[in-house]
């Protein structure tokens, strides 16, 4: 994503230096006696796994809120403010990752170990997962408390979290061991996991920060949420498609859907449009970590023009969604909306 500029002030790099801010307050945290030890393990743990994305999740709030303002100024306080909100966000995710990255017992996160597989780490990493969620209170508190619309926040991010939390356990239970049958795995399974797992956190979320930010009451914004759900699992789509399709060193990850038997937009579209043989494939070899059993599963999607479908689908789905932000009676709801769509069409990780 390119940097966002707003008046001049290149945003990212002073959200950038908002990490720095927090960071530092909470390793000053007066709640717990800090030692040397502990001061160390909290800094290196918070550098490995919250700034190392791309950052778009917290870029967008600020990015949402200089577009809510219709070219007023954005001050410098708010520009803190609003980069505070979206580091909450990227705490929230890398709270998700750490402990997701051992639910999937994955190998690599953003082009390095995952966190429990560095050495020294392990099973530590969930405890480490608690605490980033609990930094989000503390950041919340320290920055927000005099804020009428507080209390607002916090029900938003408990709110979002639980939602996430139903989406993940949507998604495990599909994919245990003893519940392993593809016959359960429909458009409207992938499209509920989706919408709890990734649409509420890394879509809705942002832009309900801004609305908050703006003095904005959330109830009055139905129509957006939706439409950015939407928008958050066409995102979903796209991951699954580069999960198996894209170059592990664009997206910083190697795929692994198949092995981990995800219900993914690719196997639902294969098992709807199969023949009795290609099923057969399918049951076989779907779910298996054997690298000969992974290729025959490949070289059937592209047997189907998965490609082809998924070129298909995007198109439409841009459709859409422009379709729809143009009909919102504010236009700069619309440019927020907007912004959001430019930076996931087409993109290649």
């Amino acid at each position: 994503m390119e940097n966002s500029k707003r008046g001049g002030v290149d945003l990212k790099r002073s959200f950038i230096g908002v990490y720095s801010t927090l960071k530092s307050e909470l390793l000053n945290d007066p709640s717990f006696e800090w030692t040397d030890a502990s001061v160390k393990w909290v800094e290196r743990m918070l550098d490995y796994n919250v700034p190392g994305g791309k950052l778009n999740r917290g870029l967008s709030v600020i990015d949402s809120y200089s577009l809510l303002k219709e070219g007023k100024d954005v001050s410098e306080n708010e520009i803190f403010q609003g980069s505070t909100l979206g580091w909450c966000i990227e705490w929230l995710q890398a709270y998700f990752l750490v402990l997701d990255d051992i639910m999937d017992n994955s190998h690599t996160r953003r082009g390095q170990p995952c966190w429990f597989r560095v050495p020294e780490v392990g099973l530590v990493a969930v405890n480490d997962g608690i605490l980033l969620r609990n930094h989000i209170s503390r950041i919340l508190k320290n920055h927000f408390r005099e804020k009428p619309y507080y209390a607002d926040l916090l029900d938003l991010f408990n709110e979002v979290e639980y939602q996430t939390a139903c989406g993940q356990m949507i998604d495990l239970i599909s994919t245990s061991e003893g519940a392993k049958d593809l016959a359960n795995f429909s458009e409207s399974l992938h499209r509920r996991i989706v919408q709890y797992k990734t649409a509420y956190y890394s879509f809705y979320l942002p832009v309900a920060c801004a609305l908050l930010m703006a003095g904005e009451k959330l109830d009055n914004h139905k129509n957006v949420k939706d439409l950015l759900i939407d928008m958050g699992i066409y995102f979903q789509v796209q991951d699954d498609y580069l999960d198996c399709f894209g170059e592990p060193e664009k997206i910083g990850k190697i795929g692994t859907d198949i092995e981990d038997f995800k219900c993914s937009w690719l196997v639902v579209k294969a098992l709807e449009l199969s023949n009795k043989e290609q099923k057969k494939i399918i049951y076989e070899h779907y779910g298996k970590e054997n690298p000969e059993d992974v290729a025959k599963i490949k070289s059937l999607y592209s047997e189907l023009n998965l490609q082809g479908l998924f070129a298909e689908y995007e198109s439409k789905s841009y459709e859409k969604l422009t379709k729809s932000i143009e009909s919102h009676p504010s236009k700069a709801v619309q440019a927020v909306l907007k912004s959001f769509l430019s930076k996931i069409y087409k993109r290649q990780k």
